[in-house]
């Protein structure tokens, strides 16, 4: 994970929250006034979100120590301890909501990405991820998608080139298409295509794709497809699939399958978080 980026959204974040000042939080505890934040789940999952505990408080106060009993892609029960802070009272309950908030989040996207690794295990397909993402927080959520195991597909426009129905239909063709890519782009570039079709799979690999993509297919029609497909192209199955039907695709031979449930749809997982001082518990 690029730090300097994840500490810049972190800046956004608790700007937002705190504003000018925690009103609450200044005016009851003085600068002198110690304590503890524990996270402690409420459920069972796959931890992710070490760096974003650790960088949070540290802008924050770079004087709270942080202790990660449990570190990214570990399996944690319900009850168990996953992260504990200690240091002013005030910078640790201001720090709270946001920091829980991002790693309620990604432990959920990283226990989710375990489940589906799960499911696939045993075959040579490998479960990734899409840009179905939250706008601000693509970032963390592909990380947590590793940290449970899966993979990440493309991180943006930007940094793969994947043509797809639209493409096709204003380029007039998967061939033209991928003609005028290769024509501008250098060798380092992949080129993946987005088919639907027998004969849109022939065509992509008359093109040279290097990776082939079918879209809204049922697993029977990829069983066919795919026999289509020469070896050194790369296959991925999407769209439609969910971890209550991904075993239906754990035989059809393709080596990605990519779920956009991992981050568009997922709950936060179910972690709490309690302040103590020395007299005892606060809340």
């Amino acid at each position: 994970m690029n730090i300097l980026k994840l500490k810049q959204m972190l800046e956004h974040f608790l700007i937002e929250d705190i504003g000018e000042c925690d009103v609450t939080s200044d005016t009851i505890f003085g600068e002198g006034k110690q304590g503890t934040l524990t996270y402690i789940a409420k459920e069972g999952g796959v931890f992710s979100g070490g760096d974003v505990i650790k960088a949070g408080f540290a802008l924050l106060d770079n004087k709270i120590e942080v202790t990660l009993p449990v570190l990214d892609g570990e399996v944690f029960e319900a009850g168990q301890e996953l992260a504990k802070m200690t240091g002013n009272m005030a910078s640790l309950l201001k720090g709270e909501r946001v920091v829980l908030n991002l790693v309620q989040r990604m432990s959920a996207i990283a226990t989710l990405a375990r489940e589906a690794t799960m499911i696939l295990a045993g075959t040579k397909t490998r479960a990734c991820d899409t840009r179905k993402t939250t706008p601000g927080l693509r970032m963390l959520e592909k990380y947590a998608v590793r940290s449970g195991g899966a993979f990440n597909h493309r991180n943006g426009l930007y940094d793969a080139v994947m043509i797809k129905d639209n493409h096709i239909a204003f380029a007039g063709s998967i061939t033209d298409a991928v003609q005028a890519v290769k024509a501008k782009l250098g060798h380092t570039w992949k080129v993946e295509v987005e088919t639907e079709s027998s004969d849109q799979v022939l065509e992509a690999v008359a093109a040279g794709v290097d990776i082939i993509m079918f879209d809204n297919r049922s697993p029977e029609e990829i069983k066919q497809l795919i026999k289509l497909v020469p070896d050194h192209i790369i296959t991925e199955a999407s769209g439609g699939i969910s971890l209550s039907n991904l075993a239906a695709y754990r035989e059809i031979g393709v080596d990605y399958i990519s779920l956009g449930s991992l981050t568009h749809s997922v709950r936060a997982l179910d972690i709490s978080a309690r302040v103590t001082e020395r007299e005892g518990i606060m809340k």
